[in-house]
């Protein structure tokens, strides 16, 4: 049975949820951006109407209103966002248990189960386009193909709130002669690449020998020949199966620049502390540490560390990062933005107790986070938190209004 294969983008997502919050900025460009304040200040999403000035996702705030004075910024609410985000994902449940998102604004849901109740795949998506805009407010686009490659390309090709089919009959009619970057993880390296080999479209990618792609990129150049002939097979994963997590990263850019040790402290640790709680919270253990770093400059450099023995304690994290700090960073520049990313992982099921003392020592530790980690789901963020971040709680991100003397007895510290 051939598959039927849906995959819904919701249009403009973060700027839409944000003019159904404000009506009254229906109609004007708007823009979703960070606190420039803060060093925040690029662009984070737009509506249509800030798209046809040429305001671009990722761009500095000052550039965008250069394009288009009017342009209305607001700071980003991820709250709602998530709210919306599964309100979209229950509406799709109605029709398939099958539902993988790709990130908070894009899923995939397998249809092929559901064609004898609720009909065709064009008829499920249009179904489901009404249903988003009349419940939810908002627009989405949902491309129909016998694949999820097709399917994305397809949600890519009309916008805003269209349905775009690709069948196998005239996929390539429809797709051949589009930029090669259009492909699914056709990045901007990969992209330049073909470029070089003179394949700009995705139908010269497809008549290309896969043993010339298999020469100049490895497995990539002949995973994605298997993409453009239409021969992706890769299933839809079930809307209750966790997404296999690669890596758990956290970074920040200060609103000042970090320009002495205590400050690389004090910036350092909160960024590990949350990496080791979400590592906590997926069930993983790491044994690489990866320390990204942006001077003032904004040149920047990333470094990386094997652990001695799978963690993921903040101390632990926190000492890896902070020796590959003191070690590379000899320019003495100050710092702009550092990240913290823990990759290398594998489950906790596979950790076995040791009797060594080191790791006991480890254990005890992990023990105490995961208790302050279950305060702080009670109740709320900053419950519990080091006294180090007291020196300077805006780069520690920590939001309190005063000294210690209000925090307590209402919060607690950890030294």
């Amino acid at each position: 049975m051939e598959r039927t294969i849906l995959h819904s983008d919701l249009n403009n997502f973060f700027a839409s949820v944000e003019c159904h919050l404000d009506p009254t900025l229906k109609g004007h460009p708007v823009a979703v951006a960070g606190d420039p304040e803060k060093r925040h200040g690029i662009i984070l999403a737009k509506n249509y109407e800030a798209k046809s000035f040429g305001v671009q996702t990722g761009e500095p705030l000052w550039q965008a209103k250069q394009k288009c004075p009017s342009l209305i910024c607001v700071p980003p609410h991820y709250g709602e966002y998530e709210k919306f985000s599964a309100a979209a994902r229950k509406i799709y449940a109605d029709y398939t248990d099958l539902v993988e998102s790709y990130g908070m604004d894009e899923c995939w849901l397998d249809v092929t189960g559901s064609r004898r109740l609720f009909g065709d795949g064009r008829t499920i998506a249009d179904e489901i386009r009404e249903r988003i805009k009349k419940e939810l407010g908002v627009t989405v686009s949902v491309g129909v193909s016998f694949n999820k490659v097709f399917a994305k390309l397809g949600s890519d090709m009309k916008k805003p709130d269209a349905t775009t089919v690709i069948d196998k009959d005239n996929f390539r009619n429809q797709i051949w002669d589009l930029p090669v970057r259009d492909l699914l993880y056709v990045g901007r390296k990969s992209g330049e690449k073909l470029e070089n080999l003179g394949i700009t479209t995705i139908g010269k990618l497809a008549r290309t020998p896969i043993e010339a792609l298999r020469y100049f990129m490895g497995k990539n150049g002949e995973m994605l020949w298997t993409f453009a002939n239409g021969l992706d097979m890769s299933p839809v994963a079930n809307i209750n199966a966790k997404t296999l997590v690669k890596s758990v990263s956290c970074g920040n850019t200060s609103h000042r620049d970090l320009v002495c040790d205590d400050d690389i402290r004090c910036a350092l640790l909160p960024l590990c502390t949350k990496v080791s709680s979400r590592l906590r919270e997926y069930g993983f253990f790491c044994r690489t540490v990866r320390l990204y770093v942006r001077d003032f400059e904004l040149s920047s450099y990333e470094r990386q560390k094997k652990l001695r023995v799978p963690c993921r304690t903040s101390t632990e994290i926190f000492r890896a990062a902070h020796e590959l700090f003191l070690k590379n960073h000899r320019s003495g520049k100050p710092v702009r933005s550092l990240s913290v990313q823990a990759s290398d992982l594998i489950y906790t099921e596979e950790i076995q107790l040791s009797l060594d003392p080191e790791i006991m020592k480890l254990q005890r530790r992990e023990f105490l986070e995961a208790a302050c980690d279950r305060l702080e789901g009670r109740y709320g963020k900053g419950t519990v938190f080091r006294g180090v971040y007291l020196a300077d709680p805006e780069i520690a991100g920590l939001h309190i209004h005063s000294g210690c003397e209000n925090i307590m007895p209402g919060r607690m510290n950890m030294i």
